[in-house]
C-alpha cells in the first residue's frame, strides 16, 4: 500500500471512529434538514416551512397560536434546540405536551420554555399553556434574563427527568421546576398568534439543531437558582440544600400552636388530605382563633400555598412582637373581589398579597392572581439589612424597609399607629390568621438567611 492511499485509509479510519462515537452518545436528530417529515402542525395556521435547513415560522393574522409538534411523545429526555427570533415576537416549546379532542378542543396545552426578546425578558421561564399560566417566571431567577442574545442563534436546553424541569439558554440555567401533573407528551415549536395586529404580521423564528436525548441520562448538578416546587408538602433535594424546613409535612401540626393556648387547637383547625385549613363559622362555630410557630424567626425566606374560598379573608403575620399574640406585620390573604375589605384602607393596601393597611400590592389588574378555589404561591422575604418583600405567584408585589422614615410615617397612618415598635420585633413567630373563613394551607416551607 503506498504511501497516499495509506494516509486516505487512515483518515476514513479516524472519520468512522468519530461517527460511532457521535451515534453511541445517545442524541437523535428531530430534523433532517431538509423537510419537516416527523412533524404535525396543530391549533393554528401560521406558516412553517424549511430554507436552507433551518425551520422558518412566521406569523399570520388573525389565527391563533400555531404548534409544529413531534409526531412522537416523549416522558425523559434532554431536548436542546438553536434559535434566533425577532425583536418583541413571542415564541416557546413545548414539551410533555398533548391535544385532545375532548379537552378545549384540541388545543395544545403543557409545559412551555419561553422565548420573550420583549423587555420583560423572561425566555427560559416556564409557563403552562392552556392550563395553569406562569410556573416559573424570571423575576425569580433575575440572573438569567440577559440570556437571550438577539440577532444571534441562541442554544436552548431543556432537561426532563422524572419529576424535574431544568432549562438553560445559552449554558445559563433559566428555571427550575418540580411538578408531576404531565410525564410525557410532544415537543411543538410554537408561533405565537398576533391577532389583527398587522404590525407583526409576517415576523418570523428560526430552529436549528434540533436534538433529543433519552438513554443514559443524568441529572444536571443543581446551580443554586430558586426552585418552585409544586408537589404538595414534598421538600426537595434541591431545596433541603439551600436551607429550606417544612413548617408542614401534610400530616401533623406540630409545628404550630394556638396564640393564646400553647396547643394546637382542637376546633376551627382541621388537618386533612395534606392540608392545613382554617375553618369557617358554619363548618366550626366554635373557633380555634390564629396559631403560631412553635419557633421564632429573626430573618428568614418563607413558602406557602394558599387557596381562599370565595369572600374569605386571612392572613399570614410576621415580625410579631410585644404589642399582642395577634400584631404583626400581615401578607393579606383576601378575595379582591368578593370582600369589603378590599375597598377600605388606603389606596387598596388591604388586598391580596399587600402588606396590610400600609402597602398595596402591585399586581398587574389581577392577571397573576388564581382565582378563589385554586392554589396561589405566596412568598415572605425578610432580609437581615431590613428589607421585605412580598411574593404572588412568581412576581414580586411588595417591597420596604422596615424601620426606615417611609416605614415610619406608613404607620403612622395606619390602624397600627398607637403600637411603639410595631413590626419591628427582631425575632417572632410566624402566625396563620383564623379570621372566620375557609382559607387551606399546605407545602409551608421556611429557611433562615
Amino acid at each position: 500500500m503506498t504511501t497516499k492511499f495509506k494516509f486516505i485509509f487512515l483518515i476514513l479510519f479516524m472519520l468512522n471512529g468519530l461517527l460511532a462515537v457521535a451515534q453511541s452518545d445517545g442524541w437523535t436528530s428531530l430534523f433532517n434538514g431538509k423537510d419537516l417529515t416527523g412533524w404535525k402542525q396543530l391549533n393554528g395556521e401560521a406558516k412553517y416551512e424549511v430554507k436552507d435547513g433551518v425551520i422558518v415560522g412566521t406569523t399570520v393574522l388573525n389565527t391563533p397560536n400555531s404548534f409544529i409538534c413531534t409526531e412522537k411523545n416523549y416522558a425523559d429526555f434532554i431536548f436542546e434546540v438553536e434559535l434566533q427570533v425577532e425583536k418583541n415576537m413571542n415564541s416557546g416549546i413545548q414539551f410533555r405536551s398533548e391535544s385532545k379532542p375532548k379537552i378545549n378542543n384540541g388545543r395544545v396545552h403543557g409545559y412551555q420554555c419561553e422565548v420573550d426578546p420583549s423587555t420583560r425578558a423572561w425566555s427560559g421561564g416556564i409557563y403552562d399553556e392552556a392550563r395553569r399560566g406562569w410556573l416559573y417566571t424570571l423575576e425569580l431567577n433575575p440572573k438569567a434574563q440577559p440570556a437571550l442574545k438577539m440577532d444571534e442563534w441562541n442554544q436552548y436546553r431543556i432537561e426532563c427527568i422524572g419529576n424535574s424541569i431544568k432549562t438553560w439558554i445559552n449554558g445559563v440555567a433559566c428555571a427550575h421546576v418540580i411538578d408531576d401533573m404531565t410525564s410525557t407528551g410532544f415537543i411543538a415549536l410554537q408561533v405565537h398568534g398576533i391577532g389583527g395586529n398587522q404590525e407583526k404580521e409576517g415576523q418570523q423564528i428560526k430552529w436549528r439543531n434540533v436534538r433529543i436525548k433519552t438513554t443514559n441520562l443524568n441529572p444536571s448538578p443543581d446551580e443554586g437558582i430558586y426552585v418552585v416546587n409544586l408537589i404538595p408538602n414534598d421538600l426537595s433535594e434541591t431545596e433541603k440544600a439551600q436551607g429550606f424546613e417544612l413548617l408542614f409535612n401534610g400530616k401533623t401540626g406540630d409545628n404550630f400552636k394556638s396564640a393564646k393556648t400553647g396547643s394546637f387547637p382542637e376546633n376551627g383547625w382541621e388537618i386533612k388530605d395534606g392540608v392545613l385549613a382554617v375553618l369557617s363559622r358554619t363548618q366550626s362555630p366554635e373557633r380555634g382563633g390564629d396559631i403560631i410557630t412553635k419557633k421564632e424567626f429573626g430573618s428568614f425566606e418563607l413558602k406557602f400555598d394558599f387557596n381562599l374560598a370565595e369572600g374569605a379573608n386571612s392572613g399570614v403575620k410576621y415580625g410579631i412582637g410585644n404589642n399582642g399574640p395577634g400584631l404583626g406585620l400581615e401578607y393579606q390573604i383576601l378575595d379582591d373581589e368578593r370582600h369589603p375589605d378590599a375597598k377600605q384602607g388606603v389606596v387598596e393596601n388591604r388586598t391580596l398579597a399587600s402588606l396590610y393597611d400600609l402597602i398595596p400590592a402591585e399586581k398587574e389588574s389581577g392577571r397573576f392572581v388564581n382565582k378563589p378555589g385554586t392554589w396561589n404561591q405566596g412568598r415572605i422575604f425578610v432580609f437581615p439589612d431590613g428589607t421585605v418583600q412580598h411574593w404572588l405567584n412568581g412576581r414580586k408585589v411588595v417591597e420596604y424597609k422596615r424601620g426606615d422614615a417611609i416605614y415610619r410615617a406608613l404607620v403612622a397612618r395606619s390602624k397600627y399607629a398607637e403600637h411603639k415598635g410595631f413590626g419591628l420585633a427582631p425575632k417572632g413567630p410566624v402566625l396563620l390568621q383564623d379570621h372566620g373563613d375557609f382559607v387551606q394551607f399546605r407545602s409551608i416551607k421556611i429557611r433562615e438567611l
